[in-house]
């Protein structure tokens, strides 16, 4: 097997980052070598979750590793949002450097294929639940910022702009489209 490489992060005004994810096929070229580096990727960067939008593949693949929970989710669908919410400090990779209060259903139900296509539903709660809708969001072209306040995105505008820019640096590659 080929040595897992890190792959670069695309950052915040990449169109990728706005597009819905084309299905994953399971003949999709070098599926199974995209998903392991995705992994070593998300842990370099110690995040929670990475979609492969992030990684600039416009695919419906994204995988997630919180405290009780890795997964590999492809051709996602979230099929059921509880009613009760709460408000937890959410950031992305893609937007280095910004972290801010999004609200998000307590719990989610998912179907989901794993990544030898084996077909999965599975309602998941609390921190799993929060790191699947961030992600499956990326599969749809939708940011966390995009759940926030208008003054809250205003607020935001000089730090957006300076990750448009370049001046952010980040313990991890990134790659400007």
């Amino acid at each position: 097997m080929k040595k897992k490489m890190i792959l670069p992060i695309v950052t915040y005004g990449a169109d990728i980052l706005r597009q819905i994810a084309d299905p994953v096929e399971e003949s999709t070229p070098r599926l199974q070598e995209l998903i392991s580096n995705m992994k070593a990727t998300m842990i370099n960067a110690r995040g929670a979750g990475l979609a492969a939008s992030q990684v600039n593949r416009p695919l419906q693949l994204f995988l997630i590793e919180t405290d009780d929970y890795f997964g590999v989710f492809i051709n996602p669908a979230i099929i059921w949002y509880s009613e009760d919410t709460n408000s937890d400090t959410e950031g992305c990779l893609s937007i280095p450097g910004i972290s801010q209060s999004v609200t998000r259903s307590n719990s989610i139900t998912i179907r989901w294929q794993d990544e030898l296509f084996a077909g999965h539903e599975q309602t998941f709660h609390g921190e799993t639940a929060r790191a699947i809708q961030h992600e499956y969001d990326h599969t749809q072209g939708i940011l966390y910022l995009d759940h926030l306040q208008p003054l809250q995105r205003t607020l935001l505008k000089n730090k957006l702009q300076t990750i448009l820019r370049g001046g952010i640096k980040t313990p991890y590659p990134m790659l400007r489209l």
